[in-house]
């Protein structure tokens, strides 16, 4: 993860639709100048790379569970990374505007109820939070062992795990829905037991094309024309 976050078309999508979600500084409904967000469960910290150049103006710290991933993070950003679990944060009431879990709840050292109680806590009243989760039980595969995933979402369960941990303005819908076919071949074609990880490096071609194809999928959401289906869930919601 720590070689491939910044290159890889995954990661560089992913990141890209987090950070359109936050809005530029100044647009009405974005994230005011000077808000203090979290990432949690920031991995080895490109996403918290990616947003800090994307936005100086916020207030940024990663909690890792991983003391090894959260000592690259905190390298590589230059920002505060404690290590720790979204079971238990270690940060006070209401000390976050908007906290960011990026396919966290899924895994298996992971108690969703917890870990959204602790991010609604740590949150201001009407701070946001946005998730990111893998999408359909039955597309589970070896990565998601390798990852220890153990849990998959479709857009309704999410909805409505939000609003029962007392989460308002809750929306959610998919995205990577334009290369979900692939994705789906895939998954027939090499089973539950391929071996390998789904990070890795791809050809050159390969990363052009894929990230030409999830940029026009973000620009198409914008237009309102999102896919109800996709490789991944995304959860928009705030503390009520």
């Amino acid at each position: 993860m720590a070689t491939l976050e910044d290159t890889m078309w995954w990661y560089r999508a992913l990141h890209a639709g987090l950070i359109g979600r936050l809005g530029p500084a100044g647009a009405t409904g974005g994230l005011a100048a000077g808000s203090r967000l979290l990432d949690a469960g920031c991995g080895t910290g490109g996403f918290l790379a990616r947003l800090k150049a994307a936005r100086p103006d916020l207030v940024l710290a990663g909690l890792e569970f991983d003391p090894e991933a959260a000592a690259i993070a905190a390298a590589k950003t230059g920002l505060p990374v404690q290590a720790g679990s979204v079971n238990a944060l270690p940060y006070a009431n209401g000390a976050f505007d908007a906290v960011v879990s990026a396919d966290v709840l899924c895994h298996a050292g992971v108690d969703p109820g917890a870990a959204l109680a602790e991010f609604r806590r740590c949150l201001k009243p009407g701070g946001l939070l946005l998730l990111n989760l893998p999408a359909y039980q039955w597309m589970a595969s070896a990565h998601d062992r390798h990852v220890h995933n153990v849990r998959r979402y479709t857009a309704g369960q999410a909805c409505r795990l939000l609003i029962g941990a007392g989460f308002g303005r809750v929306a959610c819908g998919y995205w990577n829905g334009l290369l979900f076919p692939l994705m789906l071949l895939h998954r027939l074609v090499a089973g539950r037991d391929e071996a390998g990880s789904d990070v890795r490096p791809f050809p050159a071609w390969q990363e052009s094309l894929f990230t030409a194809v999830t940029d026009a999928e973000r620009r198409l959401a914008r237009l309102g024309l999102a896919l109800p289906f996709g490789g991944s869930v995304w959860v928009e919601a705030r503390k009520s």
